[in-house]
């Protein structure tokens, strides 16, 4: 351990705590400022009947993220955590929060981006409301530029939702609020590995409380999600591998529940409808490189393809591969039995399961130009009934998926 290295520092010492908010990080200290100072406001409006403390849960960041975290004043209490020197993972930081949280014996978690530019003290009240008023977990919900975002738009929502049958529209949203009792539960969960340790960790969460039977509501979150925003095509590597990684790792923990789901049913909604809709920032996307990754998709894996995937999707893919850009087109049922035959092969199949995850890489990309181009001309409201849509399919298409389950099971 370096000389001067600190898991924790509590200037003020505080040892019971009803209300948190935590901001995890990693080289953080030119943006975690602001979301100290809207959190400390938010506690300071909202909160004051409960004792609260804020959390910054990082990793030893070198960039002196913890300096300036401590120094930006507040009202609120703050405490530092780190997890150990070289130990990285969004999802260690998470480890070390359900701990304290436990240890300060706190009803109530609200978490929040470290590089969130468009929080507002409002958010701490819809995040950290419902969770006073029995529920136990509360996801975000709130506008995003079509094109942001497009793991949840194609993968982890539609999956979500056809498998365990809740409607939660941003299931990795990021900032979202816990009650103590789930701090417990996630602690001592059997299912944590190393992609929940690192960016599976928000889909774990959700999965877990959704299975929990916990009340689980959504809270309208007022404004946009302004943050750094990236190129749908771009670098996705670990990122990728570990978010739908973990959803087809935890298929095959609660298959007694999701195999008994028929239908979805909508999740509740706190707090509708608060004040004007502004419009988040555009998401540039170059279809180009989505379409070039594609491409070169089938010539690196297509043998991985034939073995992972059905005769009949592995067919309709070629069929795809032949479609000029202008024409391009990849069908939701398509993409819905692709990804059910992926999570059949995961784990099943011969093949390591990080190959898996990379060959799946240029179909996304592929599935990702095909929406680009359909929601193209559609404003953000006619593009989220687009996904809605998408995700009926998903439903629809789920005896496909459960006939072949049963199979390998």
């Amino acid at each position: 351990m370096p000389e001067n290295f600190e898991n924790e520092v509590n200037p003020e010492k505080i040892k019971r705590a009803e209300m948190v908010v935590c901001i995890p990080s990693y080289k953080e200290a030119d943006s975690i400022s602001y979301p100290v100072i809207q959190a400390d406001k938010g506690l300071d409006k909202y909160f004051q009947e409960n004792d609260s403390v804020i959390i910054n849960c990082d990793n030893d960041s070198p960039d002196g993220t913890k300096q300036v975290f401590l120094d930006t004043p507040t009202k609120t209490p703050k405490i530092y955590i780190s997890t150990d020197p070289g130990v990285k993972g969004k999802g260690n930081n998470f480890r070390n929060l359900f701990q304290k949280i436990v240890d300060l014996g706190a009803k109530a978690v609200v978490v929040v981006d470290a590089d969130l530019k468009s929080i507002t003290p409002e958010w701490i009240k819809h995040l950290g409301e419902p969770l006073f008023e029995g529920f136990s977990y509360v996801a975000p919900l709130y506008v995003r530029h079509k094109y942001d975002g497009t793991i949840t738009n194609g993968i982890a929502y539609p999956m979500t939702r056809a498998l365990y049958g809740r409607r939660v529209r941003q299931p990795i949203g990021g900032d979202f609020g816990f009650s103590g009792d789930l701090a417990d539960v996630y602690l001592k969960s059997k299912t944590w590995d190393q992609a929940v340790a690192n960016f599976g960790i928000d889909i774990w969460m959700t999965t877990l409380a959704i299975n929990e039977k916990v009340q689980v509501c959504q809270a309208f979150m007022g404004r946009p999600k302004i943050h750094r925003t990236k190129d749908p095509g771009g670098d996705l590597g670990p990122m990728f591998r570990q978010v739908v990684g973990t959803i087809f790792e935890m298929m095959k923990e609660f298959e007694s529940f999701w195999t008994n789901v028929k239908y979805s049913r909508p999740t509740a909604i706190y707090g509708f409808g608060l004040g004007e809709m502004e419009k988040p920032p555009k998401v540039e996307v170059d279809t180009d490189n989505l379409l070039h990754q594609f491409h070169t998709g089938f010539d690196k894996f297509s043998h991985l393809w034939k073995e992972i995937l059905t005769a009949d999707v592995y067919r309709k893919l070629h069929e795809i591969k032949g479609l000029r850009k202008t024409e391009f087109n990849f069908p939701t049922d398509l993409w819905a039995r692709l990804l059910f035959d992926t999570a059949i092969s995961y784990g099943e199949v011969s093949i390591e399961k990080d190959e898996i995850m990379d060959s799946l890489i240029p179909l996304y990309f592929g599935r990702t130009l095909s929406f680009v181009k359909r929601t193209k001309k559609m404003s953000i409201k006619q593009a989220e009934e687009a996904i809605e849509n998408d995700c009926e399919t998903f439903e629809m298409t789920k005896p496909y998926l459960l006939q072949r389950w049963k199979k390998i099971s």
